[in-house]
């Protein structure tokens, strides 16, 4: 069982890491993750024999002096980019409560408005990676974006168009996925977001609701 679990650090259920379940877990340390060495990311598994084939694929097949096992590329992190990530993990803990707190702030200031948002599950320990939420209809959606790219507010469509609707896939359409992925939008939340541009943001989609 292979985990995609790119979103993934600093969130647990019940008391184990996400990364504790299935045989293998991928984590991605892109620029626009929460914990980020601006390129790169993990494999994770408690699996000893599939550690070692995993870092044979990513050295070449390199499995010793003049011996290679198996097709592998060159997928080894950089210098500067474990250094990235060291410096990034030194503030993980101060970064993961600020967002904690700005995803607390977007609840109060949108508490009644007539939007949907993201349920987690009882017994998550959830790392605030993302604020989405979602419309009524895709017109509402637009209307939210371009009422806010006006004023150099840059709320993302983030996982549209659904990958069904990519033309290199071949899967039946999947409803709820793209019924979904025209109706939501990820709020801005980064580390230096005020409470009032936060109220700002608020008061866009409830002048795009009225």
């Amino acid at each position: 069982m292979i985990y995609d679990a790119a979103h993934c650090f600093g969130t647990g259920y019940k008391g184990k890491s996400v990364y504790d379940y299935g045989d293998i877990s991928t984590a991605s340390f892109h620029a626009t993750k929460l914990f980020h060495t601006v390129e790169g990311g993990a494999i994770i598994t408690k699996d000893a024999e599939l550690d070692q084939k995993v870092q044979r694929m990513r050295n070449f097949g390199h499995a010793g002096p003049g011996n290679f096992e198996g097709v592998g590329i060159n997928g080894k992190n950089s210098e500067f980019h474990a250094a990235m990530g060291l410096c990034n993990l030194e503030y993980i803990g101060e970064i993961l409560q600020k967002r904690k707190a700005q995803c607390q702030n977007y609840d109060l200031q949108l508490d009644d408005a007539s939007i949907s948002f993201q349920q987690i599950q009882p017994d998550t320990k959830y790392n605030y990676a993302y604020y989405p939420v979602i419309f009524k209809n895709e017109k509402i959606t637009l209307q939210v974006k371009e009422a806010s790219e006006e004023v150099g507010i840059s709320p993302r469509r983030y996982f549209y168009p659904s990958l069904c609707e990519l033309e290199y896939a071949s899967s039946d359409e999947t409803t709820v996925s793209v019924d979904i992925s025209k109706r939501i939008l990820c709020l801005p939340l980064y580390y230096d977001l005020f409470l009032k541009e936060q109220k700002e943001i608020a008061e866009i989609i409830r002048s795009q609701l009225s």
